[in-house]
């Protein structure tokens, strides 16, 4: 199936490891040109390296939580490239509380990375998309949205279920200059901030709590963003699509394995 991404510029944040640089390698092996961002500059040169050889790669870091920079962002992508197709705000992170209590520093990190990017990273897309009169942003969530991570990171899943909400607001906005906004909800994928952040103990018991009973690859959810960014999915905006193996859809997950082995 052609996708319709051949020549197409696409812009992933948070693209140095785990979903996002899957994201961008799936994009360049689709025939696109691929500009990806993070905030640590060593990392994502090295990413931007090994993308490379597989297509045109332009690569800048910054700080995605603020709006100057984003749009400094896309001005230098557009001069690039000559256009601006795709817009994917992956970037995200967790944050422990240090205590008990959020204080200020803390609310303003978490809310600037997994929210006011993405507000961001929509504006500065649309600024091009609309003289175009077409593009697509695609936003990624968490499964976290739905299924609250309480004492991991409190912040994390509430900010996502208002990614969720802006992805429809911004649809309707865009929406008569032919621009799509939609949004997918990975579930637990082995990354490297995961591993990071999430015991193997742990992982493993939210692995046995999905239907397919393993994590996500970073492959795997990329290639869902590739075909809701694609011509593939011209009709589908102000949508949110959950990629978790079934996580939490069941109340028996067991069921089906359990018979299997009765046999």
């Amino acid at each position: 199936m052609d996708l319709g991404l051949q020549g197409k510029t696409v812009v992933v944040t948070g693209a140095s490891k785990g979903i996002g640089y899957a994201t961008a390698e799936a994009f360049l092996k689709e025939g696109a040109k691929v500009a990806v961002c993070s905030r640590h500059e060593d990392e994502l040169k090295e990413a931007a390296q090994a993308l490379s050889g597989l297509g045109e790669v332009y690569y800048e870091a910054f700080d995605v939580s603020s709006a100057a920079e984003n749009y400094a962002f896309a001005e230098h992508v557009h001069d690039h490239f000559g256009s601006l197709d795709v817009w994917v705000n992956n970037v995200g992170a967790t944050g422990y509380k240090k205590g008990e209590e959020y204080d200020d520093e803390e609310i303003d990190f978490m809310t600037g990375v997994c929210f006011k990017s993405v507000i961001y990273g929509c504006q500065a897309a649309f600024r091009y998309m609309k003289e175009q009169k077409k593009g697509a942003i695609v936003n990624v969530s968490s499964l976290a949205a739905r299924c609250s991570s309480a004492g991991r990171s409190t912040l994390y899943g509430p900010l996502k279920s208002a990614v969720n909400n802006l992805t429809n607001t911004f649809a309707g906005e865009y929406c008569a200059h032919n621009v799509r906004v939609t949004c997918i909800m990975p579930g637990f994928t082995v990354t490297p901030l995961v591993k990071k952040a999430i015991s193997q103990e742990e992982l493993d018991r939210n692995a046995s709590s999905t239907l397919l009973r393993r994590m996500a690859e970073p492959e795997e959810i990329a290639k869902p963003i590739v075909f809701l960014a694609s011509d593939a999915a011209s009709y589908m905006t102000a949508v949110t699509i959950e990629v978790s193996g079934g996580r939490s859809m069941t109340l028996n997950p067991t069921y089906a394995y359990d018979r299997l082995e009765a046999k």
